[in-house]
């Protein structure tokens, strides 16, 4: 793996273990991630971002959760502690392949609002399509491209409707420092 220490974010989560159990998080360490733009098969163009992932990805308070059940389910990060959520954390296993697709057909990219990026369907693991919002932004950091992804959740209900952005558009605008795309209004 890379030496990621230049990077501003946790880059290798400890697992987590409540009782006996030990919940790997391994997958969401920081990794590279390329895409290859090939709409013109002429000048294939490569972008090479730093993966990085919050705490949000596998943590929320849920409501009703008693004071001893919120301590002992306690994620403790740099930054901030928040309860371990299960759900999240199921889910969270698909982020670094949800990522990795970026740029492909089938991946839907909208705009979250806030200057953030989302997808938002995934299919779980017994079959189900989810509406799985995964807020992410990217940015350059000591001249390499980053992508943090910033929190991932299920949706209690349908989104409405979405502004679909793509995600080549996004990056080359990065790579050479202009505005990233912004929502119609």
């Amino acid at each position: 793996m890379s030496n990621f220490n230049t990077v501003n974010e946790v880059t290798r989560w400890r697992a987590f273990t409540v009782g006996d159990a030990v919940y790997d998080l391994s997958h969401l360490d920081a990794h590279w991630a390329e895409y290859q733009d090939t709409r013109d098969p002429v000048k294939v163009t490569t972008y090479r971002f730093i993966v990085t992932y919050g705490l949000h990805c596998f943590t929320k308070a849920l409501p009703g959760m008693s004071d001893d059940d919120e301590q002992r389910l306690m994620y403790i990060a740099p930054r901030e502690s928040r309860p371990f959520n299960f759900e999240r954390y199921e889910l969270s296993k698909q982020l670094p392949a949800i990522i990795r697709s970026l740029g492909r057909q089938e991946t839907l990219v909208a705009h979250a609002g806030y200057g953030k990026y989302a997808i938002v369907k995934v299919v779980t693991a017994d079959g189900r399509e989810v509406d799985y919002l995964v807020p992410f932004m990217v940015f350059k950091e000591r001249k390499k491209l980053r992508l943090h992804v910033q929190s991932a959740y299920p949706l209690d209900q349908q989104p409405g409707r979405v502004q679909k952005v793509n995600f080549f558009l996004i990056a080359r605008r990065l790579q050479r420092n202009e505005q990233l795309p912004r929502p119609f209004k």
